[in-house]
């Protein structure tokens, strides 16, 4: 019903956007430009996209910076990690996979997100 105000998403299509309750900060079902299109703000929804990409961009150079200082320094740098998958090579098929390393069930369950960086 009302398939065509919907992009003619199927129903399970368009329930795996669905906001969810109690989910971590960087959960993509939080993106504000990703809600702002679905709500038909398309003007307002590519501003947004360009604001989260220029400052996915500058977190990365920030950290490239530091880095080169670090080497320059001879100082220990830990480089960015994902928070719940570590980088590992897969036991099926042996090639490199990023691999759920755990913490992510144990922190939505205490509504514990502090380990979370503010990417929107």
């Amino acid at each position: 019903k009302y398939a065509e105000n919907m992009y003619y998403f199927s129903e399970l299509a368009l329930t795996l956007n669905a906001p969810e309750n109690g989910t971590a900060p960087t959960d993509s079902r939080r993106r504000p430009d990703q809600r702002l299109m679905e709500n038909g703000r398309w003007d307002e929804a590519n501003a947004e996209k360009q604001r989260l990409e220029e400052k996915q961009r500058l977190s990365r150079k920030r950290r490239e910076a530091e880095a080169a200082r670090a080497t320059e320094d001879g100082t220990p740098y830990d480089p960015y990690k994902p928070l719940w998958f570590e980088r590992k090579k897969d036991p099926v098929t042996q090639e490199l996979a990023h691999i759920y390393k755990g913490g992510y069930w144990e922190s939505k369950e205490k509504q514990d997100w502090s380990l979370c960086p503010d990417i929107f």
